[in-house]
């Protein structure tokens, strides 16, 4: 039973089969956040994705990052990504139409980062998850 379906915006609906949460800034004990420590928390978090879900492919959604009206630090401006990370594993219908449906189905793994601890679910999931586009990333398989 998934945890959620999602409507994409092109009409798929797609299940959301398991989901890690995280803090973005969970274990930062120094320092600030700026796009150099920013883009490594995104690289790795897809790495982790990429381990833990390594027969599906993995998409990352580029977070959205904000420039607080700050002063600049040795390491350039502050610059914040949303407070939750998220990696989700996601199935639906076959993308090949040829495929039997009874016996086929596509799965894709996303990393993503939400500002919420909510379940994205139905046509309220963020915009940015809701875009992906599906049949160009997701791999088919047999049941």
């Amino acid at each position: 039973m998934p945890l959620s379906h999602i409507a994409l915006s092109s009409g798929r609906s797609i299940e959301l089969t398991e989901l890690r949460m995280s803090s973005t800034y969970g274990g930062m004990l120094e320092g600030y956040p700026c796009k150099p420590i920013n883009d490594m928390k995104v690289r790795s978090l897809q790495r982790q994705a990429e381990r833990s879900f390594s027969s599906t492919p993995v998409h990352l959604v580029p977070p959205s990052r904000e420039y607080p009206d700050q002063t600049v630090g040795a390491f350039g401006p502050v610059e914040i990504l949303p407070s939750v990370a998220c990696i989700g594993a996601f199935r639906s219908t076959a993308v090949a139409p040829e495929l039997d449906p009874v016996l086929h189905r596509s799965a894709l793994t996303v990393v993503w980062f939400q500002t919420v601890v909510d379940v994205p679910s139905g046509e309220d999931a963020d915009s940015a998850l809701r875009s992906i586009h599906w049949d160009e990333l997701a791999q088919d398989y047999e049941l």
